[in-house]
């Protein structure tokens, strides 16, 4: 697939499955999934262009969106390519994507007190260029960016540089060679020296290029409200990573 969503992936995977009829073909089918992540079309509308339901845009959509998810890099290969690069630290970051509004007890998980709105955390790696190397799964708002690190055990896999969110995720002691590199907090009582303003300065410089991944990767107007339940969220994201990554190397 090469990274591309185009009617020949689309054409290859409903031949590997055995679906022999569509009411579109594989082409306009890409077209369609296109639409829903570039532009945020609903499929409402794209049903009323295609002369199909909106259930079957939305079936469509769901299913051409696992061929670049399934391709994404997990993070022991992402991992190991940025060894074989040379590269020894990477940047690390997390976003809130915001969901459709959920009632119940669903709602009340996806709080964020942070952000002190209602999301979706995922948890992002790039390198020095701010080329993203591999996304984490969609979790709740209500989990800490740390959590979610410690989960996927990311201080076991490498180096990285952080912002102040992340203060408290390196469990070293210190003596020992940082896995998390992170500024300096200022308390109430304790206001920064200026050689540690000129030290997280000059991180904050260093951290620009991550920032400028998430903006390539939110460009998609699909992010701008996720409308679809979250358990499909991490796919979204990961087909995202790959389909942005191949935009930006062109």
């Amino acid at each position: 697939m090469n990274g591309r969503l185009s009617g020949a992936p689309v054409r290859c995977h409903l031949k590997k499955i055995g679906s022999r009829w569509r009411a579109l073909p594989p082409g306009r089918i890409a077209a369609c999934v296109l639409a829903v992540l570039r532009c945020d079309q609903r499929p409402g509308y794209l049903a009323g262009a295609t002369g199909v339901h909106h259930t079957t845009v939305t079936r469509w959509v769901r299913e051409v969106v696992g061929l670049p998810a399934a391709r994404a890099p997990r993070l022991d290969r992402a991992c190991k390519k940025i060894t074989r690069s040379g590269g020894g630290i990477v940047l690390l970051d997390g976003s809130l994507i915001r969901p459709r509004r959920r009632t119940g007890g669903e709602n009340r998980k996806s709080y964020s007190g942070k952000h002190k709105c209602r999301g979706l955390l995922v948890i992002a790696l790039t390198d020095d260029r701010g080329r993203l190397l591999w996304v984490s799964a969609a979790r709740p708002g209500r989990s800490s960016e740390i959590t979610a690190c410690r989960h996927d055990r990311l201080t076991a896999h490498l180096r990285a540089i952080a912002d102040l969110g992340f203060v408290g995720l390196d469990d070293s002691g210190p003596d020992a060679d940082p896995a998390v590199i992170t500024g300096y907090k200022a308390a109430r009582n304790r206001p920064l020296t200026r050689g540690q303003k000129r030290s997280n300065k000059a991180l904050a410089a260093v951290r620009a290029p991550v920032e400028h991944g998430f903006a390539h990767l939110k460009n998609r107007r699909v992010l701008g409200k996720v409308r679809t339940d979250p358990k499909w969220a991490t796919a979204l994201v990961r087909a995202l990573l790959v389909l942005t990554n191949c935009e930006v190397a062109r």
